[in-house]
């Protein structure tokens, strides 16, 4: 064997940086206008995403805004291990929360957790608009994808 210092140096990186991973690069901080994030129509009214990305201590930060026409469900009740919190910009909306359900409006703010059932319906006159933060912890995202 010619080299074996450059074998063994590059099989240690290997086994270090592990196979197929590439580290991403983490969101740094951000700000943006209302103005800036991008309504686009989607099945049930109309989607605002912001963010998706990894953060220097999450495996996933995803951030969108969320405007129901009246009448109008987000989806139906479903659940999923990551948590989120929802906050209500303008409207009211009925919250369903693990079997029980509570009407809300502009500054309400809701936490949706871990594998609990939930759902969002705009039960107003006008539009319900509302902003949804929801993350993935360390270990989650490769955890759900088995």
């Amino acid at each position: 064997m010619k080299h074996p210092f450059r074998l063994l140096v590059l099989g240690t990186a290997f086994l270090i940086a592990g196979p197929g991973r590439a580290e991403s690069p983490v969101q740094t901080s951000t700000a943006v206008s209302w103005e800036e994030i991008q309504a686009k129509p989607s099945p049930n009214g109309r989607s605002r995403q912001w963010l998706r990305t990894a953060t220097a201590t999450l495996d996933e930060l995803e951030i969108h805004v969320t405007t129901l026409p009246p009448g109008q469900a987000s989806h139906e009740p479903h659940k999923h291990p990551n948590e989120e919190v929802i906050i209500v910009k303008e409207g009211t909306v009925e919250a369903f929360q693990a079997g029980q359900t509570r009407r809300l409006g502009p500054g309400a703010v809701m936490f949706m957790a871990s594998n609990e059932l939930h759902a969002v319906r705009n039960v107003g006159d006008t539009p319900a608009t509302y902003h949804v933060i929801n993350w993935f912890s360390p270990g989650m995202k490769k955890a759900q994808a088995k």
